[in-house]
């Protein structure tokens, strides 16, 4: 059995002469979390559709568990799928929810509903058998659909935008949850998104898509602190890129030049020689003007509890800034000196 629990193989998906999906090809290990990150578009979610056999490839192969499913029917692959609607029926209770598709399938009822209150109690349901959707939270509606899903006993489980129904504080909670089931469940997951932050907390592996095509894929640290270029920098988190000249780069440590001055920082190795470079808010220190740095000036300040945000006028352009809240506050107007404490070349 191969070590892959999904495998594209060089997969493009036409629509007439649009290619929502260009030439994709990527492992899922077994076991593992994948994200498919990218803006509106980018076909992320046309990926996980070939992944579900709701759509079949134009050209290229599909894997699952080392078999060749590029032809077959959604029904043949054991795959299950969480929607972004979580598509619970209103008018059954949670019990029946869960135990709908062990029904369809065959299953006596009696044996589906037993194997239904088993996977409630997994998912911390335990009780709540018996109400309505209607009568859930947010979080509990989300916890229902995984558990008509996992019900099955699906090779492979695929989240479309699974959260972006759910406010900011019960989204972590959530999303906490669904990294911990599949941590404990062992589960292979493709999670599909458009929220960096989300791909950041929950993914072993990031495949970010541009245009029908990877951008660029690698663990979430690897594409946050070695971003290949501008996008997969600005869409992996903010990011101020600068044009400036690379003098030197060895042994993870850079001289550079941006706006009139020269820097020394943290930096990967990198030819000399004019570069896009980009510098992560929170990489930036600010620092009273007669110190060593960029020169420049607070335009705007607010401060947001942990943290401080700053706009910064400089000649190489403007700076966004994240500080701790325990930092120094700069007040707008104030001359400052940016310290870039690391730096990021990337690809042209």
């Amino acid at each position: 059995m191969t070590d892959a629990a999904i495998r594209f193989e060089r997969v493009t998906k036409a629509f007439g002469v649009v290619r929502a999906v260009d030439d994709v090809s990527f492992d899922l290990p077994q076991g593992a979390l994948v994200t498919l990150l990218g803006p509106s578009g980018c076909g992320k979610t046309t990926t996980l559709r070939l992944v579900a056999g709701l759509e079949l490839p134009t050209a290229g192969r599909i894997e699952i568990e080392g078999r060749d499913v590029s032809r077959l029917a959604a029904a043949e692959r054991r795959i299950a799928m969480v929607f972004q609607s979580y598509a619970l029926f209103p008018h059954m209770n949670v019990l029946e929810n869960v135990a709908y598709g062990l029904v369809v399938g065959g299953a006596r009822r009696q044996a589906a509903e037993a194997d239904a209150t088993a996977m409630l109690k997994t998912l911390g349901l335990e009780g709540l058998g018996a109400r309505l959707p209607a009568e859930l939270s947010g979080g509990q509606q989300q916890r229902v659909a995984v558990a008509r899903a996992l019900v099955l006993r699906p090779k492979v489980l695929l989240f479309d935008e699974p959260l972006s129904n759910l406010d900011a504080r019960l989204r972590r909670r959530v999303r906490e949850d669904i990294r911990d089931l599949q941590k404990r469940l062992g589960l292979s997951v493709v999670y599909v998104t458009h929220d960096q932050q989300e791909a950041l907390a929950v993914s072993d592996l990031v495949v970010v898509m541009k245009d029908g095509r990877i951008a660029q894929k690698g663990t979430p640290i690897e594409l946050y602190d070695a971003p290949a270029d501008a996008f997969v920098a600005d869409f992996m988190g903010e990011a101020n890129v600068l044009q400036g000249e690379v003098l030197s780069a060895a042994d993870g440590r850079g001289c550079v030049a941006i706006g009139g001055v020269v820097l020394d920082a943290a930096m990967r190795d990198h030819p000399p020689g004019t570069a896009a470079l980009a510098v992560r808010p929170e990489a930036i220190r600010l620092a009273p003007p007669e110190e060593p740095g960029l020169p420049g000036r607070v335009r705007r300040a607010a401060f947001l509890g942990q943290t401080r945000e700053y706009e910064v006028d400089t000649d190489a352009g403007a700076l966004f800034v994240v500080t701790p809240a325990s930092a120094e506050a700069w007040a707008e107007g104030a001359a400052v000196a940016c310290r870039l404490e690391r730096i990021i070349p990337l690809r042209a």
